[in-house]
Order: structure tokens, then C-alpha cells, then sequence
């Protein structure tokens, strides 16, 4: 990863928005690497296994709610206890399509999220969210 650049995790299963999400991230120019999980397993097991190893961790997540294998309310609940263990503090952002105020209200019950974010996403959002976050 480049010195001064945000090492990004994008969880999301739909692969037109892993795409276009990716680009957009990267366009922002804040992103050093931007790394991509297909659901919350995926992701958690990357992350469990790189606990140690910061340089290897990412500074955000951007987390969908809808994946199969593992949500992201499942990845949420197994996140929570690993988070506590991690030598640097990950900022993670609930990016959804969904406007229910269900979802949106249990969101805020994470600690570990940061915002709720309506998908699309655009540069604009990405950059002002990025730009809140130090390496």
C-alpha cells in the first residue's frame, strides 16, 4: 500500500457494484489498496487471520447487508468480539440500497458502525467519508 493511502475493504456480493464501487473508491485517490469479499465470511476469515499484522488490516470497511453465506448483520456479530482484538482501529460504514427504518435504526445498535450509507455511492460521498479517516 502507498504511504499516506487508505487501505479500503469493500464486502459486498453484487459484482456490477463491487466494480463500480472500486473505481469510484480509486478515483477518489485516498485508496492505497482496496480489497473486495463476495459476504461477511469471506471477510471475517481475512481479517482473523491477519490480526497481528496491521499493515494488512483495513482502515475502512464499506459492509452491504444483503450477501449470502454470511450478511452483514451476521458479519456484524462475529466482527464485534474480533474487533476488540485488532491493534488498529477499523471504521465501518453500512452501505445498503434498503431506506427501511428497521435497518437503518439497527445499524446504530453496532457499535462498530460508524454510518448508515444509501447505496449508490457516489465519488462526492466516498471522498467526504475517506477524508474523515487518518492512516
Amino acid at each position: 500500500m502507498q504511504p499516506g493511502k487508505l487501505s479500503i475493504c469493500l464486502i459486498d456480493d453484487d459484482r456490477i457494484y463491487q466494480f463500480a464501487a472500486r473505481k469510484t473508491i480509486e478515483a477518489t485517490g485516498m485508496a492505497g489498496s482496496v480489497m473486495v469479499f463476495s459476504n461477511g465470511l469471506e471477510a471475517l476469515d481475512y481479517l482473523k487471520s491477519h490480526l497481528e499484522d496491521v499493515s494488512q488490516l483495513p482502515d475502512v470497511i464499506f459492509l452491504d447487508i444483503n450477501m449470502p453465506v454470511m450478511n452483514g448483520w451476521q458479519f456484524l456479530e462475529e466482527y464485534q468480539p474480533v474487533s476488540e482484538g485488532l491493534k488498529k482501529n477499523v471504521i465501518v460504514y453500512m452501505v445498503s440500497s434498503s431506506i427501511d427504518e428497521y435497518d437503518i435504526n439497527r445499524s446504530k445498535e453496532f457499535q462498530a458502525v460508524s454510518e448508515y450509507i444509501l447505496k449508490p455511492v457516489n465519488k462526492e460521498k466516498f471522498s467526504e467519508l475517506l477524508s474523515s479517516v487518518t492512516p
